[in-house]
């Protein structure tokens, strides 16, 4: 098995412990799932950042969840998921679960379109979110997700340090 994941944070809404994320995706990636090779880079972003993408490239209005560029070849699983944070708190609370799960299944359900499986008919997204759940339900089992949130304040902007002179 051999990876290479590249893990992106452009978002301040929430703070994420990166290397916990990191274990999670790799577990989802190299324990559960049949991915050999992997070339994988995952954004968490806000919302204007996935309404662009959305419009730009999907041609869909507004936000969304989670967007997957699969730019599989033969066996190296390759491709990149943006992943809205926005939405993720939005969400967790209409489906009352926590914004650290709904990240999860987010993720999840990227890294899904990129083994194989779609969700464009009835059937095929039956199939796509019962894999969906059952692979949520095996990675919270070995991690705690609430601790996704662990990480301490958002990282502050630099801030100007007035030094006053007596």
């Amino acid at each position: 098995m051999s990876g290479r994941l590249c893990l992106r944070n452009r978002q301040r809404l929430r703070s994420i412990d990166l290397p916990l994320l990191r274990r999670i995706i790799s577990a989802l990636l190299e324990d559960l799932l049949p991915t050999r090779h992997f070339d994988l880079a995952i954004h968490l972003v806000r919302a204007p950042e996935i309404t662009r993408l959305n419009e730009t490239f999907l041609h869909h209005e507004g936000a969304t969840d989670v967007i997957t560029f699969d730019y599989t070849e033969q066996e190296q699983l390759h491709g990149e998921i943006f992943i809205c944070i926005d939405d993720a708190v939005k969400q967790a609370r209409q489906f009352r679960t926590t914004w650290q799960s709904e990240l999860v299944r987010y993720l999840t359900h990227g890294v899904l379109h990129t083994v194989g499986y779609d969700d464009l008919t009835p059937a095929d997204r039956c199939v796509m979110k019962r894999e969906e759940n059952r692979l949520l339900r095996m990675l919270s089992r070995q991690f705690c997700l609430r601790h996704l949130a662990n990480a301490g304040p958002p990282p502050a902007r630099k801030a100007k340090i007035a030094i006053r002179k007596s």
